[in-house]
């Protein structure tokens, strides 16, 4: 191993050199032998995090905890992403626990911010399907000022409830977070509102889009499209189409922002009465994405129709099913 060193050492320039190395052995010996060569040079949190890295990505775990070791006693000030990357390195190599103990190990380093951690680690636990772990990590460091922005680690516990088919406790989670005050945002709402119609709760779900509509939508949004369309076809899907008519009413009456809006009556010409469901969630697309504003009625009363046709169908087919059954009696 031949390395040029330079008369007067910065972090940087230590940096570099680790990184030029091809054998992360090499690298660990580098880092080691600077302080000896140099004995007023110190290692700052840039030059760890370089040589946790290479040390990480190459899969030298045991060598990757000695230098989070000297790390901690340097106590040099480091940044989250150190153990954000350390702890994505341990859950690959199958060492969940590690992960775990290294987070709770942080406030023993110079590091005074680490959501980053807490979301990466709490991402995993999800992942895992280690749910009760992943409540107690949000329990015990969620709370205090280390981690901010509490909302993303309040969207990834939701969005796994709903996943599982509990979307009557994310929907706890969604009141509680109201409780705190949270500034609730529309991947909230759009989790949940996806949790909620895949498990059939529409009328829950028509309570969380009012809820949403006075809260954070007073003129629309390209995100807000889409929570509404997850709720319009769930009606549809479920044959409430004089529900998804009026709640498109009040939409585009409120304006949806879409780029460009366009005004314009839109096409009914290849929608003809009797049409599909599918044929239906095109038509409300249409209308969300174009912001119909002024074929509003025109939608509403195709809608209305195409449910009355649907009732009408069923009803012939009950009828003709009572004929038969008379008919089979009198024989």
């Amino acid at each position: 191993m031949i390395v040029t060193w330079p008369r007067l050492l910065v972090p940087a320039h230590l940096s570099q050199i680790m990184r030029n190395q091809k054998n992360p052995l090499t690298v660990l010996q580098i880092f080691k032998e600077a302080k000896y060569k140099f004995p007023n040079y110190g290692h700052n949190g840039p030059v760890f995090a370089t040589i946790i890295g290479i040390l990480g990505n190459a899969g030298r775990i045991c060598e990757m905890r000695e230098v989070i070791d000297w790390m901690k006693e340097d106590s040099c000030d480091c940044k989250d992403s150190v153990f954000v990357n350390a702890i994505k390195t341990y859950v690959r190599a199958g060492l969940l626990d590690e992960a775990v103990s290294l987070f709770k190990s942080i406030p023993q380093f110079n590091c005074v911010n680490r959501t980053e951690s807490f979301n990466t680690l709490l991402q995993i636990l999800v992942n895992e399907s280690k749910l009760i772990a992943a409540h107690r990590l949000f329990l015990e460091s969620s709370y205090g000022w280390e981690v901010k922005f509490r909302i993303r680690s309040l969207n990834l516990l939701m969005d796994a409830l709903c996943q599982r088919g509990c979307s009557d406790l994310a929907l706890q989670v969604f009141l509680e977070m109201n409780y705190q005050g949270c500034h609730i945002n529309k991947e909230t709402y759009w989790i949940l509102m996806k949790g909620l119609c895949e498990d059939r709760r529409l009328n829950e779900a028509a309570h969380l889009f009012y809820s949403m509509f006075w809260r954070i939508s007073q003129k629309g949004s390209g995100k807000d499209i889409v929570v509404y369309r997850t709720l319009l076809y769930a009606l549809c899907d479920n044959w409430q189409v004089e529900k998804a008519a009026e709640i498109l009413g009040k939409i585009l009456r409120k304006g949806p922002k879409a780029p460009k809006q366009c005004f314009h009556h839109l096409d009914l010409s290849q929608c003809s009465i009797g049409e599909d469901i599918e044929g239906t969630k095109l038509l409300i697309n249409e209308a969300l994405i174009r912001g119909g504003i002024p074929s509003l009625l025109v939608i509403v009363l195709w809608l209305l129709i195409f449910t009355m046709k649907v009732r009408l169908v069923r009803l012939t087919k009950f009828s003709f099913k009572c004929k038969k059954q008379d008919l089979g009696q009198q024989t």
